[in-house]
């Protein structure tokens, strides 16, 4: 029970990592809002943990906005805030992705983490007392070919990381991230282009540890850099990876 009596926001929590993460930090005592623009996958997830289902678009202020209000009035300011929603564009030469898909990028990826950064740090302040974990990518660290503008918004959200663990470490807030490898959640078809037997084992042969990163992986290494335990750890970027990045 490594985070009883603690309150956390996890965006993308109906699926994927976000929904691994959401998991166990119930199972560790926490009480979750499970945030995501797929309400239903959310309430879901909410309903199973036993805790709070919320719709929200990570790349709208008001959007945003309204899911601190709602956290506000359910739990007062949160513990912890995990930003996992994350989107990527399908595989291409960097040149011939669509403004759009950049954009959209761009605004879930890293518009996001300002955002959320906006509606919650000022009361973690005050509070003198936060815990923000981002989930970047083993794509802002080495980079993969034809995911230009996905590996660039992730390295992006590592920098943003740092920078705000900088700042505000003297207000008594940490702030990590996670940079998983390929894993399986919905969006691993979108990395690969196709999901074969052949795109795979090309795929896993660049992990040495020989398997795709699961919910599971994420959420340990969550529950780690959320609690207590690493009061000390501000400002990493934890690959979570299977040596991808050696």
């Amino acid at each position: 029970m490594r985070l009883q009596g603690k309150t956390a926001i996890i965006t993308g929590g109906g699926s994927g990592f976000g929904e691994g993460i959401a998991r166990r930090f119930a199972q560790e005592g926490a009480r979750v809002m499970v945030a995501d623009i797929n309400v239903e996958a959310a309430q879901r997830v909410a309903d199973e943990i036993g805790g709070l289902a919320h719709e929200v678009d990570v790349a709208s202020g008001p959007s945003v906005k309204a899911m601190a209000r709602a956290a506000s009035k359910a739990f007062g300011v949160p513990d912890i805030l995990v930003n996992n929603a994350g989107v990527t564009h399908m595989p291409g030469l960097l040149e011939d992705v669509e403004e759009e898909d950049f954009d959209r990028v761009l605004a879930v990826n890293a518009k996001s983490v300002y955002l959320t950064a906006r509606a919650f740090v000022p009361a973690m302040k005050q509070r003198e007392s936060g815990v923000i974990l981002n989930i970047a990518s083993t794509a802002g660290v080495s980079p993969r070919p034809k995911l230009n503008w996905y590996n660039a918004s992730k390295g992006w959200m590592i920098t943003a990381t740092r920078t705000m663990a900088v700042e505000l470490a003297p207000h008594g807030i940490r702030v990590n991230a996670l940079n998983p490898v390929a894993g399986e959640t919905p969006l691993l078809k979108s990395f690969m282009g196709e999901d074969t037997p052949e795109m795979r084992a090309k795929f896993l042969s660049t992990i040495p540890i020989g398997r795709f990163s699961t919910p599971e992986d994420l959420a340990n290494a969550a529950l780690f850099l959320c609690s207590d335990e690493a009061d000390m750890i501000t400002g990493v970027a934890l690959e979570v990876d299977g040596g991808r990045c050696i």
